[in-house]
C-alpha cells in the first residue's frame, strides 16, 4: 500500500474499529485516515494523575480514578442516565444526556477500577461529572491520554487514544511540495512533524505556531492548485473567436439614458478581449448591488448576437427573468429577437420558442433553469450569462457551460459582495471583473436605525413617502408570530398596517406558492399597492425602481451582509431612498456594530469584510453552497496574510509553467484530484 492509500483509506482498515465503531466515527464525519488527522484536541485534563474527591474544583477537568457501583436507568423519558461511583469511600456521580444504556455498561462496568475523564460540578453536595470519558487502569502509558477530543457515544477516549496514536505511529514519510521559499517560512517543518506535533496540545495552544500554520497553507495552496488546474484545462479549450463590432457596440452606449461608470467600461473591455479571443470565456462579473451588472452583460450579449450568436440568459427566479426579458424588449428590441421561457409558458408558446430557437430565429433566450434542459436544442448557442443567486459550485458552473459546448462563452453574476479572500477561494476557477462603483444618478441610501416603542414616527414618514408616490418594502422576520421567538410576524404586522393603510398594503412571504407571489409582486410593480410586507423573500435581486424605502423589523437578528442585501432592494431609480433598521432594547454588542457599520456605509465589500470578521468563515451570506470543500483549519481572515503568499506562488507557478509530481501527490492527498476529474 502506498503512503497515499493508507491515508486516503478508510477508517476501518484500522485495527480496533468494527461496525460500531466505524458508526461512532462516522457521525463525527470521519471516514478515511486523513479525515481523523484534522479531528483536533479540543481541550487538555487538567491533570493526567489520580486526583482525590476532596482536591476537586468545580469547572475544571480532570482524571479520577473510581469503581462503578450502581445504575440508575429511568424508564422516563428525558431523565438522564445515573451511575453511582465510589472513590476512596466518598460517592460521586457520572450523569449521562443522550447516551445509550449498552454504551455506558461497557464505559463504566460496574466493580472495576477506571479512570474518567471530564469536568467536575456539583448538586446537591455532591460532586459529578457530565457525560465524562473514560479508560481501564491498566492502560495508562498511552501518548496524548490527557487531550480531550469531542467524541460521539461508543468512542471512549481510551480507544480513541489507542486508534489515533495507532495513526501516528505510521504516519509516513512524504516526498516536500511546498516550494522552497515558502518552506522556509516554517522553518522547514515536515508534514509528518506539524500532523504530530497538533495532536500534541489543545487547538488555542496551538494555532499560532507554525506546524499549525504549515498545515492551513498547504490547505489553501491545494485549493488553489485545483482552481489553477481548471482554469488552465478550461484556456486549452479552443474556439472560434467572436468577432466584435465596437461601432455597433458604441451605437448601442450612444443611446443609453445615462452614461457608463468607469468600472462597467473596464469589466466590458474584459469581456470583449475574452469572447474575441480563441480561448473559452468563463468570467465572474462581480458587483455591488444595484452597481449596473445587468445592463454590461445585455450589451455584451448583444455583441454576441452581432457576431451571429445565440444567447442564454438564466436568472434565479422567474420574477427577475420576466424584469430581464422586459428590460431587454423595451431597450433593445431593434438589435435582437429575444424571448422568455419560464414554468408559466403555455404549451404552444412553448413549443414554437423551442422550434424558432432551434431554427436560429431566436437570438437572446431569457429564463430559469429550464434553458438548460435536455429537450431544448440551441442553433448555435455562444453565450450564457448565469445571474447567480444560486451560488453555484465549481462542477455546477462547468457542467453549465459545457451546455453550449466549446464555442460558448461564460459570464456570472454576483451581487453578493465578497472579501478578496473568500474570492480567491470560491471563484478561483474563474477570472474576475470588478464593478466597485454605483451609477452617477443612483443616491446613497440613507440608513436609520429606531426602537420599535418609535412605531409611530416610523408610520408617519411612511405617510407622508406614499403622498410623494413612493412605494414601501416592510421586512419581518416570521410568517406567524410565535409564542418561542419574540419577532413581528408579516401576517400581525400586515393586520397592522391595513387599518392605516387601507388598501394600500399586500403580504408575500415563502410559504405561497410560486403563482401567489408572482401576482402580488406583479400588483406591487404596476403600483395597484404601496406598501409590500414581506419575509426575506424580497431578498433575492428584485428589481423596483419606485420602491424608495425599505423597514426591517428585528434588524438585530439579520447577518451584515444580509441586511445590506435587503436594503439593496431600495435605491434602484434616481430618486433619494431610505432604510429604517428597527430594534427591540437591549442590543447585544455585535448588533449594535452590524447596525453602526450600515448607517456608516454603503460599501458592500467593506460591509462584507466586517460581516466575516463578525461572524466568520462558512456563515456569510451563501458560502456554504460554494461547491467546494470547506477548509479543516483555514480561515480566509485569520489567515490573510497566507492566503496572499499562496496567490503569489500560483502566478508563479502559471507563469513559469512549472509541473511537479508533489503538486499532484498534495492534491490527491486533500483530495481535490477527484473533483478535477469530475468537472474537465
Amino acid at each position: 500500500m502506498s503512503n497515499f492509500e493508507y491515508l486516503l483509506s478508510p477508517i476501518d482498515k484500522i485495527k480496533g474499529v468494527g461496525k460500531k465503531t466505524l458508526s461512532s466515527f462516522n457521525k463525527k464525519k470521519i471516514f478515511t485516515i486523513f479525515d481523523l488527522l484534522w479531528h483536533l484536541p479540543i481541550s487538555k485534563i487538567e491533570t493526567a494523575d489520580d486526583t482525590e474527591v476532596n482536591d476537586l474544583q468545580v469547572g475544571k477537568n480532570y482524571s479520577i480514578k473510581v469503581t462503578p457501583i450502581k445504575y440508575n436507568f429511568p424508564r422516563i423519558r428525558n431523565l438522564p442516565n445515573r451511575v453511582i461511583c465510589e472513590k476512596s469511600g466518598v460517592k460521586l456521580d457520572c450523569i449521562f444526556f443522550n447516551s445509550y444504556e449498552g454504551y455506558i455498561r461497557k464505559l463504566l462496568p460496574l466493580n472495576e477500577e477506571v479512570i474518567i475523564h471530564g469536568k467536575a460540578n456539583n448538586f446537591r453536595n455532591k460532586f459529578q461529572f457530565v457525560n465524562p470519558t473514560s479508560k481501564n487502569t491498566n492502560n495508562l502509558n498511552i501518548i496524548n491520554d490527557d487531550r480531550k477530543y469531542s467524541l460521539s457515544d461508543g468512542l471512549t477516549l481510551n480507544k480513541y487514544n489507542l486508534i489515533l496514536n495507532n495513526v501516528l505511529q505510521n504516519l509516513p514519510n512524504l516526498d516536500e511540495w511546498l516550494p522552497l521559499s515558502v518552506s522556509n517560512l516554517f522553518d522547514n517543518v515536515t508534514w509528518k512533524e506539524c500532523v504530530i506535533k497538533i495532536h500534541q496540545e489543545e487547538i488555542r495552544k496551538i494555532r499560532n505556531t507554525k506546524y499549525f500554520k504549515r498545515l492551513v497553507f498547504d490547505e489553501i495552496f491545494a485549493n488553489f492548485l485545483l482552481s489553477s488546474n481548471i482554469r488552465s484545462k478550461i484556456k486549452k479549450i479552443k474556439k472560434k473567436n467572436k468577432i466584435i463590432n465596437l461601432q455597433h457596440q458604441n451605437k448601442i452606449i450612444s443611446n443609453l439614458k445615462f452614461k457608463l461608470t468607469i468600472d462597467q467600461i473596464s469589466s466590458l473591455k474584459n469581456i470583449n478581449k475574452d469572447m474575441s479571443s480563441n480561448e473559452k470565456m468563463f468570467r465572474l462579473l462581480q458587483g455591488d448591488v444595484g452597481s449596473g451588472k445587468t445592463i454590461v452583460s445585455v450589451i455584451a450579449a448583444l455583441n454576441a448576437v452581432k457576431s451571429g450568436y445565440q444567447v442564454a440568459m438564466m436568472a434565479p427566479t422567474e420574477i427577475l427573468a420576466i424584469q430581464h426579458y422586459k428590460f431587454i424588449l423595451e431597450n433593445f428590441n431593434s438589435y435582437c429577437n429575444t424571448e422568455i421561457l419560464t414554468g408559466k409558458t403555455e404549451y404552444k408558446k412553448r413549443q414554437k420558442i423551442l422550434n424558432d430557437l432551434s431554427n436560429n430565429k431566436i437570438n437572446i433566450l431569457v429564463g430559469t433553469h429550464s434553458l438548460f434542459q435536455e429537450k431544448i436544442t440551441y442553433s448555435n448557442l455562444g453565450f450564457i450569462i448565469i445571474d447567480e443567486q444560486h451560488k453555484f459550485g465549481v462542477s455546477q458552473r462547468k457542467k453549465l457551460s459545457d451546455k453550449g459546448g466549446k464555442d460558448c462563452d461564460v459570464l456570472v453574476m454576483s451581487a453578493t459582495p465578497i472579501p478578496r479572500t473568500m474570492m480567491m477561494t470560491i471563484y478561483g476557477d474563474m477570472d474576475i471583473s470588478l464593478i466597485k462603483s454605483k451609477p452617477k444618478y443612483r443616491q446613497p441610501i440613507k440608513t436609520y436605525s429606531k426602537n420599535e416603542s418609535k412605531i409611530n414616527d416610523v408610520v408617519n414618514f411612511i405617510k407622508n413617502e406614499i403622498k410623494k408616490k413612493n412605494q414601501v418594502f416592510w421586512v419581518c422576520p416570521l410568517i406567524k408570530e410565535s409564542n418561542k421567538i419574540d419577532h413581528q410576524s408579516t401576517t400581525e404586522k400586515y393586520k397592522y398596517l391595513s387599518k392605516i393603510f387601507k388598501n394600500k398594503v399586500d403580504i408575500v412571504h415563502g410559504s405561497m406558492s410560486k403563482e401567489e407571489k408572482d401576482k402580488v409582486l406583479n400588483r406591487f410593480n404596476d403600483r395597484k399597492i404601496d406598501i409590500l410586507v414581506s419575509t426575506t423573500v424580497i431578498e433575492v435581486g428584485i428589481d423596483f425602481p419606485n420602491a424608495n424605502v425599505i423597514v426591517i423589523e428585528n434588524s438585530n437578528k439579520y447577518g451584515l451582509s444580509q441586511l445590506h442585501q435587503l436594503r439593496g432592494r431600495v435605491g434602484r431609480g434616481n430618486k433619494e431612498s431610505s432604510c429604517i433598521l428597527m430594534f427591540k432594547t437591549g442590543l447585544s454588542e455585535n448588533a449594535r456594530k452590524r447596525i453602526t457599520i450600515l448607517k456608516n456605509t454603503n460599501d458592500g465589500f467593506k460591509i462584507a469584510e466586517e460581516d466575516l470578521k463578525i461572524r466568520g468563515y462558512g456563515d456569510i451570506l451563501g458560502f456554504k453552497q460554494s461547491g467546494l470543500k470547506k477548509y479543516n483549519l483555514a480561515d480566509p481572515i485569520q489567515h490573510e496574510d497566507l492566503f496572499n503568499i499562496a496567490e503569489k506562488e500560483i502566478k508563479k507557478i502559471e507563469k513559469n509553467k512549472i509541473k511537479t509530481k508533489n503538486f499532484n501527490n498534495l492534491l490527491k492527498l486533500y483530495d481535490k484530484v477527484s473533483i478535477i476529474n469530475e468537472i474537465i
